[in-house]
């Protein structure tokens, strides 16, 4: 590998924030030399990586992990291992790999990582599930695992349900027999999301419009009540699934498109006794991050629904590194529901 590394030389494209300025962010792409590879040390040639919202607020400063700017971009992706350091032993070249943890950097060409903070992937998974798997289907399984015990029938309520955490939700749930309702904005293409979602398993796919008229009751005429409401966009929207929930659902707020706080009735805490909790991937890690186990089963758990074809990655428009403004241009337009993809 000494070869194959001194061929491509010592100078490593990646992609740079180079000023943080919240209202204007300023982004360029910066050849950087790569560090010393070091005994624990892992050369990673990155891949694919996406755009997430995370990622935007990350470096707007509203995000609760702010990195010391400038900064590389990025906290999800995959990559393959080109070399490793002489102490490594759970990793080789070739392997692929994705962050264990967020805040890696992952907007780059190369690098080199810890050993710990990173996950062999299985070879058999595409690229684009490999790229997208470590935040959203990570943040729909555990949502759908550790607050509410579900069970074939019972049914799930959500918003921002066209997001990557959304369609991993609905693709989860249905290969566990759980319902799904769907909740969406309005817009010009409305039909062709409703028939994207339903393709990939959604029950009942609604607008937050549709959600707050009466006759939203008789959905709950062909199916149970919501135990669990996932909230990613709280203010009114999270506000009307409330409405929904069973007696003594939750409801787990993981997002705030709407930037709004969540307004609770009274009546849904007393007469309903309704829990509200939240939910943050990056915090779950980092509370397992000595139970890697926990992780990697999990891991384990989303790549055997991939193989299955129960879980496939979001719609997706793969993008050139260079052309990375195009990227983050189209990942803030409204409507837009492909996930922008960097590829390296």
């Amino acid at each position: 590998m000494k070869n194959l590394r001194n061929a491509w030389g010592d100078r490593r494209r990646i992609f740079k924030i180079g000023l943080y300025i919240t209202l204007s962010p300023v982004y360029r792409l910066k050849d950087v030399s790569l560090p010393e590879l070091g005994a624990s040390g892992v050369h990673v040639r990155m891949l694919a990586a996406p755009i997430n919202p995370s990622d935007i607020n990350m470096i707007q400063g509203s995000y609760a992990v702010v990195p010391d700017f400038p900064a590389v971009g990025g906290n999800e992706g995959v990559g393959q291992v080109v070399q490793t350091g002489s102490d490594v032993t759970s990793l080789k070249p070739g392997d692929l790999v994705i962050p264990a943890d967020a805040g890696l950097g992952t907007w780059r060409t190369e690098a080199v990582f810890e050993e710990g903070k990173l996950l062999k992937m299985p070879s058999d998974i595409p690229l684009l599930s490999a790229a997208t798997l470590g935040v959203n289907p990570c943040t729909a399984f555990r949502m759908l695992s550790d607050f509410v015990t579900l069970k074939p029938g019972d049914s799930v309520i959500q918003n921002a349900a066209n997001s990557g955490a959304g369609q991993a939700v609905i693709q989860i749930a249905a290969a566990k027999g759980i319902k799904t309702i769907n909740v969406i904005r309005d817009r010009p293409n409305l039909q062709e999301l409703v028939d994207r979602l339903k393709s990939i398993g959604a029950d009942h796919v609604i607008t937050e419009e549709a959600l707050r008229k009466p006759e939203t009751k008789d959905l709950f005429q062909k199916i149970p009540k919501p135990l669990l409401a996932l909230d990613a966009v709280g203010g009114k929207s999270a506000t009307e699934m409330l409405r929904h929930l069973e007696h003594k659902g939750t409801m787990v707020t993981y997002g705030g498109m709407s930037k709004q706080p969540v307004t609770i009735p009274m009546t849904a805490l007393i007469f309903k006794d309704i829990r509200l909790r939240g939910f943050w991937m990056t915090q779950w890690k980092r509370d397992n991050a000595q139970n890697k186990e926990k992780l990697s089963g999990m891991i384990a758990e989303l790549c055997t629904l991939i193989r299955k074809g129960q879980l496939t990655a979001p719609a997706c428009h793969e993008v050139p590194l260079a052309d990375y403004q195009i990227a983050l241009k189209a990942s803030m337009t409204p409507y837009v529901t492909a996930k922008q993809i960097l590829r390296m």
